[in-house]
């Protein structure tokens, strides 16, 4: 039985080795496809990393799909029922490193173009294709850097998809409207290291700290709002002493990290946290780390038109969620660009024996297909 357009280039990309920045062939790949349809092609490579704009047509508005195509590492190779690069079918489902996150997103799309446009070849406004190796690696040369590049010359995506796994039991039960915001910091308090036994002749920066710690940890930073659930505050790394356990520190290191609703800034939170670290007197070193703002689209033509493309396959209407991590979503939002994620179901991402449905995979080229007739025909 041939493999159906979209199972076949799934298999393709996932047999690329392009674990993160390494892209391995994905991109030439979908590039070449796009240009048989017609797109104008800017490979764009910062650094280590490659990434692609890809566009069809001139005029507004200017509908994007967006994805990457480098992949997590493997892991222990033994733990896996098949070779995570080579694409192997097991009782219905595509087993492979990527198959859900997001090779499979990505073979949807390009195969929901071609179908769309064979049906549609004077299509209003433009398709566009923007995608990177740079998304499960640091994201520094990745989205962000081609977002800056398209913003400069005044090339503003209006709206996009995000191909990420979106789903949580079946495909586009769940469609990712929004993403909270994070920020990390990487905080130092200062004390004077000496014996446990002299501790007037010490300072110990664990003790000093504490307070200042819990209240920070039991803030309540907002309430969320009718998308998100209130900010999260939360410690995932601490570290003291010298491993013996008669010396008290001279240092005490806390990372932390908020993931943060609309109802809050970058400016906000460092604001607060640097008020109540002053509160409590403490000598102290702060490192932030801006991850990313919050985004939102809870209105607008796109949002309407991927409701009505789910709705159409699955015969229900999709759950509209803000939850999980963050996504190259929070850069292409800079636009002023109505972004959502819809992709696969989530629930082996990033794990071993990955796989995704392969009817899933259908669904989802139908669902890409019918929003591009939604918004384009």
């Amino acid at each position: 039985m041939t493999d159906s357009p979209t199972l076949a280039l799934a298999k393709y990309l996932i047999s690329r080795q392009s674990v993160t920045p390494e892209d391995a062939g994905c991109q030439d790949a979908m590039i070449e496809r796009l240009k048989a349809l017609g797109f104008e092609i800017e490979v764009l490579v910062f650094e280590d990393t490659t990434n692609f704009w890809a566009r069809r047509g001139t005029e507004a508005p200017l509908f994007a799909f967006a994805g990457h195509t480098d992949v997590v590492p493997a892991g222990n190779l033994d733990q896996w029922h098949t070779p995570p690069f080579e694409p192997t079918e097991i009782d219905g489902y595509l087993h492979g490193r990527g198959a859900a996150d997001m090779k499979g997103s990505l073979a949807s799309m390009i195969v929901a173009v071609e179908q769309f446009i064979a049906d549609n070849p004077n299509h209003k406004g433009s398709i566009g294709f923007l995608i990177t190796s740079d998304e499960e690696g640091p994201f520094i040369n990745g989205t962000v850097r081609v977002v800056e590049t398209l913003m400069a010359r005044g090339e503003n995506i209006d709206m996009c998809i995000v191909g990420e796994p979106s789903s949580t039991e079946v495909v586009g039960d769940v469609v990712k409207n929004g993403r909270r915001g994070s920020i990390t910091g990487d905080l130092t308090v200062k004390g004077t290291q000496g014996h446990v036994a002299y501790p007037h002749l010490a300072n110990n920066p664990v003790h000093q700290s504490l307070m200042a710690i819990h209240e920070l940890a039991t803030t309540e930073w907002d309430q969320g709002n009718a998308y998100f659930p209130p900010t999260s505050f939360q410690i995932p790394n601490v570290h003291a002493g010298t491993g013996a356990s008669n010396v008290i520190p001279g240092e005490f290191n806390v990372q932390f990290n908020l993931r943060f609703s609309t109802e809050l800034n970058n400016d906000m939170i460092v604001n607060r946290v640097v008020e109540t670290l002053d509160k409590h007197e403490l000598d102290y070193d702060l490192k932030w780390t801006f991850n990313g703002d919050p985004f939102l689209t809870d209105t607008g033509a796109l949002l309407d038109a991927v409701v009505d493309a789910v709705d159409s396959v699955n015969q229900t209407k999709p759950a509209l969620l803000t939850t999980g991590g963050t996504s190259d979503g929070r850069f292409i939002a800079r636009m002023d660009c109505q972004v959502v994620e819809l992709g696969p179901v989530n629930a082996t991402i990033h794990k071993v024996n990955e796989c995704v449905k392969i009817d899933d995979l259908e669904k989802l080229t139908q669902m890409y297909q019918k929003t591009l007739e939604n918004l384009l025909a």
